[in-house]
């Protein structure tokens, strides 16, 4: 359960948010909740989802933010990405899952400056079998979360691009999810069903869950396609839309064989500055917050 009543001990769903208080149905008293900057990012295969959560991780890390970065897909591509070696760390968000390792344990400190990252690899497929039975297995990761938060000022979570127990424990640990959309004709394909996943996982597990915002990815200022599909997402989308726009880049493509960010890599790349531009738009309307 997220939010249990300390009064009455009452943890069903149809609690009442309004802002950042939370009523019981049952006795009717109220706590406030701190909104924590907790982000997920999701979408579907090749949109940029992982490519965004390393280089907004390490950008927000570059602009002095303390970010922890959690690895959640199995491909584990986050985690080589910012230069760990997926297959040779001893312990992953698996065995922290699976109760066989302890957060410390788990974390990697400094991958960067001022950025730990909390590694996987394809162990984290057998995780959906291994919590067939287990009580409350959608908020195992975000209970393990709670213990370490106050320590960050961002934390980024990258998750698989299909629905999953997975992808459930990263909307339940989550205060917001961020969607990067490429610009590619079949870009509002899947996104109506994603919304209404999150409405679902908001009104039944996650009360404090919000649509961060829309990222377009992959934009070709060469062609008319990029633009059209920018404007038509705008015009049907009743969602925050950031204005930076990630452009498709050579230098971007290349990074993560490296295992090293774009902002590392060629900090003076068009992906770097995007990057760098999104990760400003996001610490900002954090603090408007």
């Amino acid at each position: 359960m997220l939010e249990i009543c300390s009064k009455c001990g009452n943890h069903e769903w149809d609690k009442e948010v309004d802002g950042n208080t939370i009523k019981c149905p049952k006795c009717g008293y109220e706590w406030k909740f701190e909104k924590l900057p907790i982000y997920f990012l999701t979408g579907c295969s090749g949109v940029g989802k992982t490519t965004t959560a390393i280089n907004l991780s390490a950008c927000l890390a570059e602009k002095g933010k303390k970010v922890l970065a959690v690895d959640m897909d199995p491909q584990g591509n986050m985690t080589s990405g910012l230069g760990v070696d997926k297959d040779s760390v001893e312990n992953t968000i698996y065995n922290l899952i699976i109760g066989e390792a302890k957060m410390e344990e788990v974390m990697i400190k400094d991958v960067l400056e001022n950025l730990d990252i909390i590694p996987t690899n394809i162990d984290l497929s057998g995780a959906e079998i291994e919590l067939l039975d287990v009580e409350e297995k959608e908020y195992i990761v975000r209970n393990e979360i709670d213990k370490i938060k106050d320590n960050y000022d961002f934390i980024i979570i990258d998750c698989p691009p299909s629905l999953s127990m997975l992808t459930i424990n990263a909307m339940t640990t989550a205060d917001s999810v961020l969607v990067p959309i490429q610009c590619e004709y079949y870009a509002l394909e899947g996104l109506s069903q994603l919304i209404h996943t999150v409405e679902l996982v908001r009104d039944r597990l996650n009360p404090k869950l919000t649509i961060e915002g829309v990222v377009f990815t992959m934009y070709d200022a060469r062609t008319n396609l990029s633009l059209q599909v920018v404007e038509n997402v705008k015009d049907n989308l009743e969602q925050t839309i950031y204005k930076t726009i990630i452009p498709r880049n050579i230098r971007l493509a290349e990074a993560p064989s490296y295992g090293i960010p774009i902002n590392k890599y060629d900090p003076k790349s068009a992906g770097a500055e995007s990057y760098l531009r999104l990760a400003d738009e996001v610490i900002d309307k954090e603090n408007e917050e």
